[in-house]
């Protein structure tokens, strides 16, 4: 018996021994283990990064689509698909223009802020998008944070028209008219908000009139009231003026711009009738998601200047009195600051009320 338990008893403290041996060897085994594991994500970090890198440095790999926030057939509209075939050419891959119209152009413009920061869905960003921040309450975007600038199309001045049965017949005779006659006379817009709005409310104050604002749906039916006589005067597009009054449907009373037009050279300036610092344009340009990287939003720019740098392409623009720009990405976002500034004042100065 005392055998029997000798024998357990040292088979015991075998059995002991064994285990503690295997658990000893168990650790470096773990460790080991979890080295190659870490070492095998790690690995896989470094390849998604350079698979990341090297799909940058490629781009675009795919077609690439641009949305614009109007319907077809308008200044934003026909800007973008004239600069998107050379895009296309520049870019080596398919450049997509696609209409997406509503609530004053920010259903488009949402749709981009919210797309993946990748290059492949972009915005032909109008300048109103500078206004809604002072006239939205509850703006689905934030304009400063929620895109990237890339580079401003063209600059488009407005015009100043009025009806041809009008009495005056200049921006002084203008002021003098309408001084006489405060409150009484009325003027057309786009929509209550558009940029054609807000460069005729800067007009009335900083020749202090006062004027009834008639909005529209959009400045097609307001231009066609407006040559019918329902309504004495309105700011238009460039493009849209010069037709109607080379047609002798409308007067012009002066373009908006601190410069002439070279489409219309004949047509002076507003500041320099009288009403000097005067200056409000329209401009079309491509904005990107925010976190978009910078080498694509590097390329982007260097694509929209090759499309501008194109003979035809400069030339209808400016026959139809834009004037290309092409500047790099800080400069566009300088000019976004400085027009919500602007605008900002003009909505106060103007008592409106955000919607």
């Amino acid at each position: 018996m005392l055998y029997i338990r000798r024998i357990n008893g040292q088979n015991r403290n075998a059995q002991t021994t064994t285990r503690q041996d295997l658990h000893t060897q168990e650790e470096p085994m773990k460790i080991r283990s979890r080295r190659r594991f870490a070492h095998g994500v790690f690995c896989a970090c470094l390849l998604g990064m350079a698979s990341s890198g090297h799909a940058q440095q490629n781009y675009p790999v795919r077609p690439v689509r641009i949305i614009v926030p109007s319907a077809a057939g308008g200044g934003t509209d026909s800007t973008t698909r004239l600069v998107a075939p050379k895009l296309d050419e520049f870019l080596g891959q398919r450049v997509v223009v696609e209409n997406r119209a509503g609530a004053a152009s920010m259903i488009g413009s949402e749709a981009v802020a919210r797309a993946a920061p990748d290059g492949y869905t972009l915005l032909t960003g109008i300048s109103t998008i500078t206004i809604q921040p002072s006239m939205q309450k509850n703006l689905p975007y934030d304009v400063t944070k929620d895109f990237i600038p890339v580079s401003q199309f063209v600059i488009l001045p407005n015009m100043l028209v009025g009806h041809p049965s009008l009495q005056p017949k200049t921006v002084k005779e203008l002021i003098a008219f309408a001084r006489a006659r405060p409150g009484q006379l009325e003027f057309a817009s786009a929509g209550t908000g558009s940029n054609l709005h807000l460069c005729m409310e800067m007009f009335l104050s900083m020749t202090g009139l006062r004027m009834v604002h008639v909005p529209y749906k959009g400045s097609g039916q307001a231009i066609a009231d407006l040559a019918a006589g329902y309504v004495p005067f309105m700011i238009t597009n460039m493009i849209t003026g010069t037709r109607q009054v080379g047609a002798g449907k409308l007067r012009a009373y002066g373009v908006t711009s601190a410069q002439r037009s070279k489409a219309a050279s004949d047509i002076p300036t507003i500041a320099e009738q009288g009403v000097t610092g005067y200056e409000a344009v329209q401009w079309y340009g491509l904005m990107a998601p925010a976190g978009t990287p910078r080498d694509i939003i590097a390329k982007l720019h260097k694509g929209v200047v090759f499309a501008l740098q194109d003979a035809t392409v400069r030339e209808r623009f400016l026959n139809s009195g834009a004037d290309p720009v092409g500047n790099t990405p800080e400069e566009f976002s300088a000019v976004i600051r400085t027009d919500m500034a602007k605008w900002a004042k003009v909505v106060k100065a103007a008592g409106l009320t955000p919607q």
